[in-house]
């Protein structure tokens, strides 16, 4: 088993070398599984444990104060599943893998997605704030009203970040803020045989509530086929306008490596849309990749060997 993981394309964090030593025990708690389904769900639930990712606890905190997660999962033979918009779950990925490999669906959504969790034993109804997101929520100040009133508050604090630390409005953004919005963490393996990648998130720092990424969108926020297994990270609208998962196993069927491939659609979605992501990715030959544009990205590595 060969195995990558990463904890989300943003700013550099606070406290990286602890943030490090929970990538590492990700990815080592992965490659004792015995399949690369079983290792991408594990290293991701790993995370999705640490209030240090923006993914389960810890994740970012959307307009009306709640926090929704979404995790999508796939397998090389294009079995997929993902869930989004759940309130309250920490391991959003086991939901994505439930969808995957117990309904006929490749999606579930909201309330019925946390119905089917419950239905399968997955915890819910577990507290997802973390002391960093409670003090962040705790300094602002919430419009009383309905959608009109929270879209016109969030316009002024939701959007990328350029490198001058302004919004596209020109506002200055709380640097942990920011982190919050890239956080997002995802794995790919392989054991010689097969491929699996899978992705996880709570979104981004004061979206609309509702609001859905790129993250449980086949081919966007993961992806995974005969060739190449791929998670991505960083400004979700961006990333699905350009399908950025799909676009690096593309350029792998093409002919080239995972790295290479990766740096090629990091250059690509920058040049089209001028965000900042990452990805990594694992292709057939058991050749690793990753690449980023934003301040950095942490990865971790395992073999069961």
């Amino acid at each position: 088993m060969q195995l990558l993981v990463h904890g989300g394309a943003g700013s550099t964090p606070e406290e990286p070398e602890r943030r490090r030593k929970v990538l590492e025990r990700a990815a080592e708690t992965g490659a004792e599984r015995p399949t690369p389904v079983g290792a991408v769900e594990a290293a991701v639930g790993v995370l999705e444990s640490s209030p240090r990712f923006n993914a389960g606890v810890g994740s970012a905190v959307q307009s009306d104060g709640r926090i929704r997660t979404d995790a999508g999962i796939m397998t090389d033979d294009r079995s997929v599943g993902a869930a989004c918009s759940m309130p309250d779950v920490e391991h959003a990925v086991e939901v994505a893998r439930i969808v995957m490999e117990e309904t006929p669906h490749g999606f579930v959504s909201g309330e019925h997605a946390v119905s089917l969790a419950e239905a399968f034993g997955v915890e819910t109804g577990v507290d997802l704030w973390s002391e960093r997101t409670r003090e962040k929520w705790a300094d602002l100040e919430p419009p009383a009203g309905g959608t009109e009133s929270e879209l016109e508050w969030i316009r002024e604090r939701y959007g990328r970040t350029d490198p001058d630390g302004r919004d596209e409005q020109g506002a200055e953004i709380d640097a942990d803020a920011a982190d919050l919005d890239h956080d997002t963490v995802g794995a790919v393996a392989f054991d010689g045989k097969s491929l699996a990648a899978a992705t996880s998130t709570g979104g981004r720092w004061l979206a609309l509530a509702g609001r859905v990424g790129d993250v449980p969108q086949v081919g966007s926020g993961f992806y995974c086929c005969p060739s190449t297994a791929v998670s991505a990270t960083g400004a979700g609208e961006d990333i699905a306008r350009v399908t950025l998962s799909k676009r690096v196993a593309g350029h792998v069927e093409r002919g080239l490596d995972a790295d290479a491939a990766a740096e090629l659609a990091i250059e690509e979605f920058a040049e089209l849309t001028g965000a900042t992501a990452g990805v990594i990715a694992i292709d057939a030959r058991g050749r690793l990749g990753s690449a980023y544009n934003s301040d950095g990205m942490q990865t971790a590595r395992a073999t069961d060997r």
